[in-house]
């Protein structure tokens, strides 16, 4: 699971990046709130965590702006203990939950599990295109009887494929949504784990495949 974290404390985000790292969460830490609305639009997550008092934007306005935008990607809000003002609000325009600071770790990883299992109640397990399905959950593809697991990589630009049937999605597009809105990694990576991919649903016989158009991007097309 990928989490944005915003806080403008940085002792306070490095501790609790490290406790969701050690919980087996993918952190982005930013410190902003113009950073944390970058990250949001341009990357995938699974959640969003958003401390209401930080520059620039506050995070009442980044949550604004973000559903604003169609973007519905749960929100945890930090609020400040005696704000119930900020709480209010920021439930009226679109959070998810909100947890007062200073906050246990315990009840701050209980309250991200339970947003994400409400989110997982209205996203279905199984993307399927053709004769293949992918699990959402055990990231298994499956073509007719034979089923493989996928690493991670090449699961996440398959189920970024699936989500955007029929969207020609750039390989600067793939490369953020999967490697990070701040990696280092270059666009050839791409290339090389798109190669990967049709190779593997070649072998397992599927109707599916990444189809590219130059200057445009790839998605994934059924076969007659």
């Amino acid at each position: 699971m990928k989490l944005l974290y915003a806080e403008d404390e940085r002792s306070l985000s490095e501790a609790v990046v490290d406790i969701l790292t050690f919980h087996k969460y993918t952190v982005d830490a930013v410190f902003d709130g113009q950073d944390a609305l970058d990250y949001a639009e341009m990357g995938d997550y699974d959640a969003i965590i958003l401390d209401i008092m930080m520059p620039k934007k506050n995070g009442l306005e980044v949550l604004q702006a973000l559903r604003a935008k169609g973007i519905q990607t749960p929100v945890l809000l930090l609020t400040a203990k005696s704000e119930i003002e900020d709480r209010i609000t920021g439930l009226d325009l679109g959070a998810d939950d909100y947890l007062p600071k200073p906050f246990a770790m315990g009840e701050l990883l209980a309250r991200i599990r339970a947003m994400l299992r409400r989110r997982e109640s209205f996203t279905p397990n199984l993307l399927t295109l053709g004769n293949l399905s992918l699990n959402q959950q055990s990231y298994e593809l499956t073509v007719g009887g034979k089923s493989e697991l996928l690493p991670k990589l090449e699961y996440q630009i398959l189920e970024l494929l699936l989500l955007n049937k029929g969207i020609f999605l750039s390989t600067e597009d793939i490369l953020v949504k999967v490697w990070g809105y701040d990696t280092d990694a270059d666009v050839g990576v791409v290339w090389v784990y798109l190669s990967y991919l049709r190779k593997r649903l070649a072998g397992l016989g599927a109707d599916v495949q990444i189809k590219a158009k130059r200057g445009i991007g790839y998605t994934l097309e059924v076969q007659p």
